[in-house]
């Protein structure tokens, strides 16, 4: 088992310029449970990397417990914790060959040869370093590279993988087939990996669940399908999702409908009963734009195009909703140019509303 819980975890740092202290991560209380493929995203400075060299005892949580297989590891030190970390610049030793960095590990820890040699042939065999075991680092490519220090991990065994950004170095191709190769990983070593990123698209498309971070404080907790689908606030709602959430002021005028600008919309049946304490109330629409469609005829507003975007199968239609600038991501047979007056209709169903003051998610 491998399964690490965040009890009420607090980390403060001292700030040596201005002075005082600032908080990056506040009051965090979780479960990673046993085999999962866990994500922290989230914008620079949310406090995520922290909770991630928390977790390996390389930073000393200010307040809280932290617990891996119910044993509490507070004092617990880093090589004793039975985790492999997988850093951003991969950390080789330029001077080893490829298979003397994967042995490296195991060679201090005393563990006999045989064992040793017949791990990194584990190793390399299920990552396709076979052929490059006699090279030096500085050989191989950025993908061969992270290949090697994944399997540095590997080899030793562990409870825990943690990964701390480490795709953000290679180029967009690169990151797609390092993207597959982790997924398929985890699935055939059946580890727990916990995995940083700031990068939204890697974590809905790696992670089972994701832990949504800002300003040291998690936003949310859930499957990236509901992130998507049920996004807890404004925040969520606006980093999990690209092109991002659109925004739009309006007001819930009745039970049935919502006013945004000079036009009004009605509510799908879903969020009627939610709704009922925030009749005449002002509130945020959120609509993304994906479910926002170019429509000949009757539509829900018309608009004039101010730039759209063509990329082949779809296109990103630019323009101002109720003052606001919206995006649409439409058709790529949808050819429409800039100045042109068209009609946008959007997916009732897909619209979300959320508290104006709290910004928090109305039903």
């Amino acid at each position: 088992m491998a399964t690490i819980v965040f009890d009420h975890i607090t980390k403060t740092f001292v700030d040596e310029k201005r002075g005082g202290t600032f908080t990056a991560v506040k009051d965090a209380t979780f479960t990673i449970n046993d085999k999962e493929f866990l994500v922290f995203v989230g914008p620079s400075g949310c406090g995520k990397t922290t909770s991630l060299r928390m977790i390996a005892g390389l930073e000393k949580q200010t307040e809280g417990n932290i617990y891996i297989d119910d044993q509490l590891v507070n004092h617990v030190h880093p090589k004793d914790r039975d985790i492999a970390m997988v850093f951003q610049d991969y950390a080789l030793y330029p001077h080893m060959t490829i298979k003397e960095n994967l042995s490296f590990g195991l060679k201090n820890m005393k563990i006999d040869k045989s064992i040793i040699d017949e791990k990194v042939r584990y190793a390399s065999t299920i990552l396709g370093l076979d052929d490059l075991l006699e090279r030096k680092p500085k050989e191989l490519s950025g993908g061969q590279r992270q290949r090697v220090a994944l399997g540095r991990a590997i080899v030793r065994d562990p409870k825990v993988f943690l990964f701390d950004e480490p795709l953000s170095n290679l180029d967009a191709k690169l990151r797609v087939q390092m993207r597959i190769e982790l997924a398929e990983l985890h699935q055939r070593l059946g580890a727990t990996i916990v995995y940083v990123t700031h990068d939204q698209v890697e974590a809905m498309t790696l992670g089972e669940r994701i832990v949504v971070m800002n300003k040291g404080e998690i936003q949310q907790i859930a499957s990236p399908q509901e992130l998507y689908a049920k996004p807890a606030n404004m925040f969520v709602g606006g980093f999990i999702g690209s092109p991002a959430m659109n925004f739009l002021d309006g007001k819930i005028v009745s039970g049935e409908y919502l006013q945004v600008g000079n036009s009004k919309w009605p509510l799908a049946p879903a969020l009627k009963q939610k709704i009922a304490s925030y009749i005449g109330k002002e509130v945020v629409c959120g609509i993304r734009p994906e479910h926002i469609r170019l429509t000949e005829g009757d539509g829900h507003a018309t608009v004039t195009v101010r730039v759209c975007e063509h990329l082949g199968s779809e296109n990103l239609v630019y323009f101002s909703l109720n003052g606001t600038n919206t995006i649409a991501k439409v058709s790529g047979e949808s050819f429409v140019q800039a100045g042109e007056e068209v009609t946008v209709s959007l997916q009732i169903d897909k619209i979300h509303l959320f508290d104006k003051t709290s910004q928090q998610r109305i039903g």
